[in-house]
């Protein structure tokens, strides 16, 4: 374990690339375009992971430095964890503050999992639909089940795929969504901006933007209510993943499994 250790650290081919793409990345910098009254943020976070599958097919990359790179996800998620930790604690006056409505919104969050569940087990997906759905699959959710099932467990990989995707994709739903919703619903855009923090630094900001585009003379109040939401889910929504998202999402794919190996055990029989 120690030489797998050492090897790992002196694996210079990896750390150079790893370098070189941070570096790259954070020259291009954030960009952003509208699309109606929606949104679209680029983040650098997005050209790395585009930039990292790229070289992944290319001789640059090989099986050795792919295995080694596994670990440091876990370690990266771990001091953002770390991070998220040292945050929570002075923020909690402000998290009083925000008011009930902000408090019961992480309840809303979980309302995801009785509709994500059941289309990941329709489309024939085992338990990697745990790790995709109990969640959003942000950098703390990432850590909770890297901590509970390990980096090469199906629930790892599920986790994973959602977060990958919510990287790529996440901004710019959220930037589109919140747009063209607050637009054509007569709903009040603080409501939106409330909804707008789900824990994810990059879609809150594609949200808010989009709000803020929209309804310039809010601007201040749509930013208020959009940091505090997203203060609180970086808080609070790590706890109600680990003690009723993923027990809720554990029980339920139980039970929907056991109901559908018994209709096709009576479907046979017939």
């Amino acid at each position: 374990m120690k030489q797998e250790l050492t090897n790992l650290w002196k694996d210079w081919r990896l750390h150079t690339i790893v370098l070189v793409i941070v570096l790259l990345t954070e020259t291009i910098g954030t960009h952003s375009f509208t699309v109606g009254p929606g949104v679209v943020l680029l983040l650098p976070m997005l050209y790395a992971i585009i930039i990292g599958l790229g070289l992944f097919f290319t001789p640059l990359i090989k099986e050795k430095q792919s295995k080694n790179a596994e670990p440091l996800i876990v370690l990266g998620v771990t001091l953002l964890i770390a991070k998220i930790g040292v945050i929570i604690g002075p923020s909690l006056p402000q998290i009083i503050e925000a008011g009930p409505a902000l408090l019961l919104q992480e309840f809303g969050n979980l309302g995801t999992i009785f509709i994500a569940l059941p289309v990941a087990i329709m489309l024939g997906l085992k338990r990697e639909s745990i790790g995709m759905t109990h969640s959003v699959a942000r950098e703390p959710n990432v850590g909770l089940i890297m901590d509970k099932y390990g980096f090469n467990s199906p629930e790892g990989r599920g986790v994973m795929a959602i977060y990958i995707f919510g990287t790529v994709f996440g901004a710019v739903f959220m930037g589109l969504i919140s747009g063209f919703l607050a637009t054509l619903t007569p709903l009040n855009p603080l409501s939106f901006a409330m909804a707008s923090g789900i824990g994810s630094g990059s879609m809150m900001a594609a949200a808010s933007g989009s709000l803020v585009a929209a309804f310039p003379q809010m601007e201040n109040d749509i930013l208020a209510f959009a940091g505090a939401s997203n203060l609180l889910s970086l808080s609070t929504g790590l706890y109600m993943s680990i003690f009723i998202g993923l027990p809720l999402t554990e029980k339920l794919y139980d039970i929907m499994t056991r109901r559908k190996s018994t209709s096709s055990r009576v479907e046979k029989g017939a």
